[in-house]
């Protein structure tokens, strides 16, 4: 078995910063369970590397793949690890093509305005992958599909979920020119959702962990939607996380389809 060596920890360690991973259009995922969906992919393996034990395990799965994989032995696993207790396999794939987003009418997107907190933007993706929603737009400046974290959080979502990044206003101006569906958004001005009518398409917009929606955004919302709370406490949590909104408001869209 080849042993994992000095230059190739060192480019593995590289791709843990998103201008090398620009750069190089590769990317880390760590961990049995992600890395055994990302070898079932058709996403594109440059490199496996594993403990002994893991390699020895998985023989079988990882035969098609054997010019690419390395051993690596504890020590090494924890120096090219993003997290503090290292998993036994991790590997480099490359980046695949962004798919443009064609609109119809009987499919719900979501969008995310400035989601800054990776952890946040990966569980949103797997809440997408539970809801059936197949796009998910990101702003440009948006936390990053790409970081271990990220990653990590979508347990493997990111495969069936197509993400792009892109100016979310003039995919509002696709939307609108290809179906004949409303625009969301969350706000503390609107109405409660729990009460709201809502269809089984449309486009959603969830706004900044600090900041919520920006105006030019909001000047483009059809209905302001709103997640009362019902806490009886004169004091009481001033708004929720914005992946735990994102769940409640794609399930309230959903249960609308039983």
């Amino acid at each position: 078995m080849k042993q994992v060596s000095k230059s190739k920890i060192s480019f593995i360690n590289s791709l843990k910063l998103k201008k090398y991973r620009i750069k190089e259009k590769l990317f880390v995922v760590e961990g049995e369970k992600i890395v055994s969906e990302v070898l079932k992919s058709n996403l594109d393996i440059k490199l496996i590397c594993g403990s002994p034990e893991y390699l020895e395990k998985n023989e079988y799965d990882l035969e098609k793949f054997q010019d690419l994989v390395f051993e690596a032995k504890p020590e090494e696993m924890k120096k090219i690890s993003s997290f503090v207790t290292p998993s036994n396999v991790l590997a480099i794939v490359s980046m695949p093509e962004s798919r443009n987003i064609l609109y119809k009418n009987e499919d719900l997107y979501l969008a995310l305005d400035e989601i800054q907190d990776p952890g946040n933007l990966g569980t949103i993706i797997r809440i997408c992958d539970w809801f059936g929603i197949k796009n998910l737009i990101c702003s440009l400046n948006s936390a990053d599909l790409y970081s271990p974290k990220t990653l990590q959080a979508t347990m493997g979502a990111f495969l069936r979920v197509n993400v792009i990044y892109a100016n979310i206003a003039e995919e509002i101006v696709k939307f609108k020119n290809n179906t004949k569906n409303h625009v969301f958004g969350t706000f503390l001005n609107g109405e409660n959702i729990y009460k709201s009518s809502l269809p089984k398409a449309g486009f959603i917009i969830m706004g900044n962990e600090g900041k919520g929606i920006n105006k030019n955004l909001e000047a483009m919302v059809d209905k302001k939607l709103f997640i009362p709370s019902f806490s009886e406490l004169d004091i009481h949590a001033e708004s929720l996380n914005v992946s735990v909104a994102s769940a409640i408001i794609c399930s309230e869209f959903k249960r609308n389809l039983w």
